[in-house]
């Protein structure tokens, strides 16, 4: 090989050699680019990601906003302020028996089993009207207090179905809360069913006022009353009342005899009410 063809094959191999590093030079620079692209976009969609959820984060929830609401739709046969007088009976009854109850309290179940026929009876009979006022403090609610609590919903919801029933009519607001406490459907409180519009539908079911009611349905679903129910619960934060159930008559608590706490079978019950009907 002579001298020149040499130094032209030294050139041409340092050439290729040249342009062989240039090429992994580029390659290597459109690498880091698209690396630090693909990075910068993740910080960006992390840092959308974590906004929306603080933006999420700061918005009221649905119970929140109910309990804000401006205006609110009570059922049809309420009366007083928003709607939050739930008086059941025939006008001529002079007496008025109030009845407190949470729809989670495994205790107002009980009663409502066992005394609650006796009370629709008594109340078709005239001995005296009833008035219902419903709480919601077993999900951790404080509505006098400006605070939806972080317990549940159920006792919330229930009472807002509640309401549908009542718009139905007063006799499917009776029947609709029997079958709420009922041993078939009223869950144990820390199961929170009544959360779930599924389960208050179900139960309806078994309502014919409410089974198949369109109206009813979508009023539950919708949430139609649940501003409402909220401010039901508000009366009974206001009400004094520490505890479900609880009866009272005239202003005056209506209890066992030998106990502070209200009666849980008919006969008790039957005792006591005549004693508070003749006071």
């Amino acid at each position: 090989m002579s001298a020149r063809n040499s130094k032209a094959n030294k050139a041409a191999a340092r050439e290729r050699l040249r342009l062989e590093r240039e090429r992994q030079a580029k390659k290597e620079k459109t690498r880091r680019q698209v690396v630090v692209g693909v990075s910068a976009l993740a910080v960006l969609a992390l840092a959308g990601g974590i906004g929306y959820a603080v933006v999420q984060a700061g918005k009221p929830s649905h119970w929140e906003a109910a309990k804000d609401a401006k205006s609110v739709t009570a059922p049809k046969n309420t009366s007083g302020e928003d709607g939050t007088t739930v008086l059941i009976g025939k006008p001529a009854a002079k007496k008025t028996l109030e009845i407190y109850e949470d729809p989670r309290c495994p205790v107002c179940a009980s009663f409502e089993q066992r005394v609650g026929e006796t009370v629709q009876k008594d109340v078709e009979a005239g001995k005296y009207k009833v008035r219902f006022v419903g709480a919601t403090f077993l999900d951790g609610d404080a509505i006098d207090q400006g605070r939806v609590g972080s317990n549940g919903e159920g006792s919330k919801n229930a009472l807002s179905a509640l309401g549908a029933a009542l718009d139905v009519s007063p006799e499917a607001f009776l029947a609709y809360k029997a079958a709420l406490y009922s041993t078939k459907f009223h869950p144990e409180e820390a199961l929170d069913k009544f959360s779930k519009d599924s389960y208050l539908l179900e139960i309806a079911d078994a309502v014919p006022a409410l089974k198949n009611n369109a109206q009813f349905k979508k009023n539950v679903e919708e949430g139609t009353f649940d501003a409402w129910a909220l401010k039901m619960s508000e009366t009974f934060d206001k009400s004094g009342v520490q505890g479900t159930p609880s009866l009272k008559m005239d202003g005056k608590f209506i209890t066992a005899p030998g106990r502070d706490t209200a009666p849980m079978t008919a006969p008790e019950f039957t005792t006591a009410v005549e004693k508070a009907l003749k006071g």
